[in-house]
């Protein structure tokens, strides 16, 4: 039988995730075997469409070292084919990207010799290679498996982290970074408090009933300080999609409340705080963001660069100014990042330099100091104002989307 007549029912979704590891951990090779024969016509068998009732099903784990031939050549496929196998791949998968951890699946004759037909290639949770080869035929074929996008709905409370929430309440720990982006522009996610909660809707990606990713969050509700902080995500005709609070204002603004996507909160800004080095009480007109050394840094807003230098207490740092009214500092880097120096037009979120410790600082973190009018001030007491809303043309749309995305927020709320 051809490999074109074994294929029955492929379907194709051609999707791009990029970072998705297989789910595989073993490193056995394991071999199924039909089941006791049942009264009535059994259903046909297959794996990646291929139709394998007349084969023996072998399947197992890429391990250190190891090589295509090193798999085939264990299941009786001459050297001459393999290298035909070898030399056709290059223009589909070259064989040479097979990596070590990945599982794949063997299609092998029912026969005393049991040699392999079929060699299949599982690069991630959804993209395939199946290799194909009999005689001097060889064929090489790109597949996916189809993606189900399935509507899900969560809520938490937050006790002391929001990770361990969703750990805690068996969630997607994902949904963490998703709200942090979402919301970036204002709340700060390193000043959670205990009791803050979320009510979340996403579209989740799933194959063969596993999660895989989120596609998309719809809608967030997230209560923090005791006040309610709305997301909806909508599409307008020609500015794109972007998220949106109830009153139809962009989430986007002119500043983000960190320089940092993750990390944690150390030292905020204050009049009066015990310095870790000087050992005096001092004011410290700046908030300190813990991370880990190398952790990017980014610029919270538009603006040109002013100063990108060294000093010894700031250290490694970069100034830059946003407009007549706001200017922003960034101390002890490890490193500036490469172009940044003064002259230089950057946006928000580009990365500026890197987490360190230089100057007067007892570990890795980025010293963050706000500017207005000439004085430093606490930037998460600042209001800004919103990007572009949602413009007239859309609103009736987007006040009819808005109830109905409430209604299913608010019906599948906890009492």
């Amino acid at each position: 039988m051809t490999f074109y007549k074994q294929l029955i029912h492929t379907t194709i979704f051609v999707i791009f995730l990029a970072g998705i590891v297989s789910c595989g951990t073993g490193n056995e090779e394991t071999t199924f075997s039909d089941g006791d024969s049942v009264e009535g016509t059994k259903a046909p068998s297959f794996e990646y469409g291929i139709e394998t009732d007349s084969f023996s099903v072998i399947q197992g784990v890429i391990k250190k070292n190891e090589f295509l031939s090193d798999i085939l050549l264990r299941y009786n496929v001459p050297y001459g084919l393999i290298h035909k196998i070898s030399e056709k791949s290059k223009d589909v998968y070259d064989v040479r990207r097979l990596g070590r951890g990945k599982n794949y699946t063997l299609l092998c004759a029912k026969d005393s010799l049991s040699t392999a037909r079929y060699f299949i290639y599982q690069a991630n949770e959804i993209d395939y290679v199946i290799y194909y080869f009999q005689g001097d035929s060889v064929d090489i074929k790109l597949g996916a498996k189809p993606i189900t996008l399935v509507e899900q709905l969560k809520e938490g409370v937050i006790k002391s982290s929001l990770y361990n929430t969703l750990i805690d309440s068996n969630q997607n720990v994902l949904l963490a970074f998703e709200m942090a982006d979402i919301f970036a522009w204002t709340i700060d996610f390193y000043r959670l408090q205990p009791g803050d909660k979320y009510t979340i809707l996403y579209t989740e990606m799933q194959v063969e009933n596993k999660c895989i990713g989120i596609k998309r969050v719809n809608a967030v509700v997230f209560n923090h300080e005791g006040k309610d902080f709305r997301a909806y995500y909508y599409k307008q005709d020609s500015t794109g999609a972007d998220y949106f609070d109830e009153e139809a204002q962009s989430l986007r603004k002119a500043f983000l409340k960190s320089p940092l996507k993750y990390s944690r909160l150390s030292s905020a800004f204050t009049q009066r705080r015990f310095h870790p080095v000087q050992k005096r009480w001092k004011a410290h007109l700046g908030t300190d963001y813990a991370a880990p050394s190398g952790t990017p840094i980014m610029s919270t807003g538009d603006g040109v660069i002013t100063e990108a230098s060294h000093k010894a207490f700031n250290g490694n740092y970069v100034k830059i100014r946003h407009n007549s009214v706001y200017n922003t500092q960034y101390l002890h880097m490890s490193r500036i990042a490469k172009g940044i120096k003064p002259g230089v037009y950057v946006k928000q979120g580009d990365v500026i330099g890197y987490v360190g410790s230089t100057g007067l600082a007892t570990g890795p973190h980025v010293c963050y100091r706000f500017w207005k009018n000439g004085s430093q001030v606490n930037h998460l007491h600042e209001e800004f104002p919103p990007s572009e809303p949602i413009q007239e043309k859309n609103m009736a749309d987007f006040k009819e989307y808005l109830i109905k995305v409430d209604s299913s927020l608010q019906n599948n709320l906890s009492p």
